[in-house]
């Protein structure tokens, strides 16, 4: 399995310093926060775009995920979450990378009906997405936390151009244990997000390995399945702004995750 981290632990930290810590610290890839908050987001210009490709590429390190907002199960019109998710592929196809991250948001609707209006916007992204080489991943978050609501989704959409993000915080509180998420997500699993907290009521971001989150499981669960992605560690530094700074917890976290996935082979 690769490792990555997102840029969510590291808010609006220029580039080349994102570059660096993920050299400095043995990571193979980022997941790029796309929002007008951070350095990547789809107001790019060409030129701009062509950059930030450029030195990733020359440091040997993956775009990951342009990690975007749309919510396709949130109510409303869909043309306006077609078209940030649209912008979003964009600009993932123009840095290379292999995915672009969306949300559920589907919290204010009756479930079916959240999982129609998802299925639809997802049916209508995936031929683009598959056309520009990219895979839109629905992110096991919020209205459909656990993995058998995202795969109840999936299931009606049918296309590779879609998939998920195993955010293993939510399935957990969602009581799923890894055992149980892993078969309903297999066929769809585009990577996985790993985390610490230290207990559902408070969620804080913690080192990897220092909370209450199934992350030996998870591995094992994966390694046992001889599944070969990717592990990225979701930092949420942005929304918990008195946690850490993430660089000085990223050897430590790289270190932790090898000795899991030595562990499990």
């Amino acid at each position: 399995m690769k490792l990555a981290f997102s840029t969510l632990g590291v808010p609006a930290l220029p580039i080349d310093q994102v570059v660096r810590l993920a050299t400095d610290h043995g990571f193979h890839g980022v997941e790029l926060r796309a929002s007008d908050e951070e350095p990547v987001h789809p107001g790019l210009s060409a030129a701009e775009r062509a950059d930030v490709a450029e030195r990733f590429g020359k440091a040997g390190v993956e775009i990951l995920t342009v990690a975007a907002y749309a919510k396709v199960a949130a109510p409303g019109d869909d043309q306006p979450v077609l078209d940030e998710i649209g912008a979003a592929m964009t600009l993932a196809a123009d840095l290379g990378a292999s995915y672009v991250r969306v949300f559920p948001g589907g919290g204010e609707l009756p479930t079916p009906e959240a999982d129609v209006i998802a299925a639809r916007r997802l049916a209508a992204v995936a031929p683009v997405a598959a056309d520009l080489g990219v895979r839109v991943l629905l992110e096991t978050h919020d209205s459909h936390r656990g993995g058998a609501d995202v795969a109840r989704v999936l299931g009606l959409v049918g296309h590779v151009g879609v998939g998920t993000i195993w955010d293993l915080m939510h399935t957990w509180l969602a009581g799923e244990q890894p055992s149980t998420t892993y078969p309903a997500l297999a066929p769809y699993l585009g990577y996985v997000q790993v985390k610490d907290i230290a207990s559902a009521a408070d969620t804080t971001p913690l080192p990897l390995g220092s909370g209450v989150l199934p992350l030996a499981e998870t591995v094992e669960v994966l390694s046992r399945e001889d599944w070969d992605g990717w592990l990225c560690w979701e930092y949420e530094k942005r929304w918990y702004p008195q946690a850490p700074e993430l660089p000085g917890l990223l050897g430590p976290a790289r270190e932790h995750l090898s000795r899991l996935l030595a562990d499990s082979a």
